[in-house]
């Protein structure tokens, strides 16, 4: 008789689990999918505000599903971007700068992650001491050190500070490799100091191997934030070097130099969908590159600890 109530109240507590854990599933993907909505949403409302004529913007009955896709849109954001020349820009400033910034993060990394030398805390303190400065107070002594060098209106207005990990929020990246080389065994290093490696050898045969995924966080982070940042580059670099965000942001000037309405038409008159084809244009290729170093994206994020952006 006790065996056959044991039993029964077994069975009924295993059902309450498995009703439990069917509920917290059902109020996690409901989470998930209210923020993936949140997320999606505005990506969806401009490719679909894109493909729109502007009957179809002014009409009320119109929401997501336009009555023709229409290309003109793109036709005209790619003019007034500048697309082609604009984008190599992009690419080139961006790659170029992330590149250094990563390698000279990550020797900065390494150096406080794995050696002892005179000061080390006093300048551990002193870069997380610097990266609370807000930017827009350096920006001044900046423009004035650049002037001096000769580094003003050329790419080596972006470079150099890479270089030298300097660059945007180095100190998140030398922070990130701090971590991930901290995270492996130092008799790794050891063992291959005993067969006769140097330091610098070490680094690039095992630190970097077993930390790769920490290199791909911050390249993809460095690229993505020197491919938007517009203030500072549009200060260092002149008038003669835009990139893809910075015709954006004069996105309606360009427009209504190209496209003048002097006679009062409203066909060439700017509007939301040229707008929208103009942005979607502008952040393609850092979809593009997401998409294909997503997996290692992922896996970087879990190694490094970062669990928001």
């Amino acid at each position: 008789m006790n065996t056959r109530l044991i039993s029964e109240t077994s069975a009924r507590y295993s059902n309450k689990l498995k009703k439990l854990k069917i509920s917290k599933k059902i109020v996690l993907y409901a989470l998930l999918m209210a923020l993936g909505y949140v997320y999606i949403y505005p990506v969806l409302y401009m490719i679909v505000s894109s493909l729109m004529t502007m009957d179809d913007l002014v009409n009320p009955t119109v929401t997501w599903v336009p009555t023709e896709f229409f290309l003109g849109n793109y036709r005209k954001a790619v003019r007034v971007l500048h697309f082609g020349e604009s984008l190599f820009t992009s690419v080139f400033l961006a790659f170029v700068s992330s590149l250094l910034q990563t390698l000279s993060c990550s020797l900065a990394g390494y150096a406080f992650a794995r050696h002892n030398f005179p000061g080390k805390k006093f300048y551990f303190a002193l870069m997380i001491g610097i990266f609370l400065i807000p930017s827009q107070v350096m920006t001044v002594p900046k423009y004035l050190l650049f002037d001096t060098y000769k580094l003003l209106n050329s790419e080596l207005a972006l470079f150099v500070p890479a270089a030298f990990g300097q660059g945007i929020k180095s100190t998140i990246f030398v922070l990130i490799f701090y971590q991930a080389f901290r995270s492996y065994p130092q008799s790794f290093d050891e063992a291959a100091q005993l067969d006769g490696a140097g330091r610098l050898k070490v680094f690039l045969k095992i630190a970097v191997p077993v930390c790769l995924p920490a290199f791909v966080i911050a390249f993809l982070f460095s690229f993505v934030w020197y491919w938007n940042e517009t203030y500072q580059s549009s200060l260092l670099l002149g008038s003669e070097i835009r990139t893809l965000p910075m015709r954006l942001n004069a996105f309606v000037q360009e427009y209504s130099r190209l496209y003048p309405t002097s006679d009062g038409s409203e066909i060439n008159k700017i509007n939301e969908s040229i707008r929208m084809a103009g942005t979607i244009l502008t952040i393609v290729p850092l979809l593009v590159l997401y998409s294909v170093l997503q997996k290692q994206f992922v896996e970087g994020i879990e190694s490094s600890g970062i669990t928001g952006e």
